[in-house]
């Protein structure tokens, strides 16, 4: 007679547990484990068993209904930054910098499509062969994207970006060594003197992260409006704060509100600042134009490799929006930020700030820019790069600073 494996005794009490739940309405989460519990020990009574085995058979067969299936392991793991599943049968995890591949599988595409399908639903977004990619979150605010076939030829692609369930303060990255206390000195007294401030860097250099620590200096007098395409900023210092998030439309593309919506919205607010979690389009040159419009330590993000190459990617990206001479453009750019400041992600994996340029207005059509500190590797000691922190200029517009009695 065959012996029945594990993930077959799996599948067979999961279809039990879900002809039940066919017939039961609003099922809470109490109600949902003790039938599972019910429904293993039957199963544990007709074969040996042990505690252990039974009780890790309930906790998958729960985290099947209302977790991520086998990822819930993973996202409950602390030391876990980001989850990467390529098809039903290839997992990866990145833990301390580093990739390594995960010995579970799903058991179906199906199981992988259904538990896709709670994720984006409980974020009141949608997701199927008709639009295959979507970006969502985690209610613990994890980001997650998701592409499905025909986009992607090898079955659903599940990307989850953790964050820790306590944003890092400055303190803590400066312990970190992501940046020397003379910068969050320095950084610390910009936000509070309300100039506006741009963070670039590349993928997982650390931009969200580093947005949430700027906003523990944003006095706590002050409205804050957060605008995000899934809200993932953790700002907990900020009081009288209001998050934006957009919604997908449907089809046909009716019901859409985008970031360029929100943005305009966010002006009727009366807010103080105006932080865009990211830019990546158009809706770049509706966030120089709020922030044009007298909002003060307004901040936001982008992708680029460097400053130079942010100041070319926003022009490009304010094109997307309106057909504006370039020198248009860059009196909007000159006259709106005050400073640039860009991370990276190093082959130690570590995260720093490598560069922090100020912008001094256009001489003969071009955007100026101040070099303020760039950091410099000295030496790499068992696979860590050492490094300092040059100050290579002095800020040049203390405007802002004067206005509100603070000095460097």
């Amino acid at each position: 007679m065959k012996e029945v494996t594990a993930q077959e005794r799996y599948g067979k009490l999961r279809e039990q547990i879900l002809a039940y739940l066919d017939d039961a309405y609003d099922v809470s989460d109490e109600e949902l484990l003790e039938m599972i519990r019910k429904t293993a020990m039957q199963d544990a009574e007709s074969r040996m068993c042990s505690i252990s085995e039974r009780e890790q058979m309930e906790m998958g067969l729960f985290h099947s209904f209302r977790g991520l299936d086998i990822l819930q392991e993973l996202l409950d793991d602390p030391e876990i930054t980001e989850i990467l599943v390529n098809g039903p049968k290839h997992i990866f995890y990145e833990k301390q910098g580093s990739l390594y591949p995960w010995e579970k599988t799903f058991a179906s595409e199906e199981r992988l499509n259904t538990m896709i399908q709670n994720i984006v639903g409980r974020a009141n977004r949608s997701v199927n062969a008709s639009e295959p990619i979507v970006d969502t979150r985690l209610p613990d605010g994890s980001r997650v994207n998701v592409v499905l076939a025909p986009v992607s030829v090898i079955g659903p692609c599940l990307s989850i970006r953790k964050f820790p369930k306590q944003p890092l303060s400055m303190e803590r990255l400066v312990a970190m060594g992501a940046l020397s206390e003379e910068i969050a000195d320095f950084l610390k007294t910009m936000v509070q003197s309300g100039y506006n401030i741009f963070v670039s860097g590349g993928t997982g250099s650390g931009k969200t992260t580093f947005l949430n620590a700027l906003s523990q200096f944003i006095p706590q007098d002050q409205r804050v409006i957060t605008i995000e395409d899934s809200a993932e900023l953790q700002m907990r210092s900020v009081k009288n704060l209001v998050r934006l998030e957009t919604r997908q439309g449907n089809q046909n593309g009716a019901y859409e509100i985008s970031i360029r919506d929100l943005i305009r919205t966010s002006l009727r607010m009366r807010p103080d600042r105006i932080i865009v979690g990211e830019v990546r389009g158009a809706e770049a040159l509706d966030m120089l134009q709020a922030i044009n419009t007298g909002h003060n330590g307004s901040m936001s993000t982008g992708h680029a490799n460097s400053i130079p190459d942010m100041l070319s990617r926003l022009e490009t990206m304010v094109l997307m929006g309106m057909d504006l001479p370039l020198a248009a453009i860059r009196g909007q750019i000159a006259h709106g930020l005050d400073l640039f400041v860009h991370l990276g992600r190093l082959r130690d994996h570590s995260r720093k700030v490598l560069d922090i340029r100020e912008v001094c207005g256009l001489k003969e059509g071009e955007i100026v820019l101040n070099a303020l500190f760039t950091f410099h590797e000295t030496q790499e000691k068992d696979g860590i790069i050492k490094g300092d922190w040059e100050k290579k200029g002095t800020l040049q517009n203390m405007g802002k600073l004067k206005d509100q009695g603070l000095d460097l």
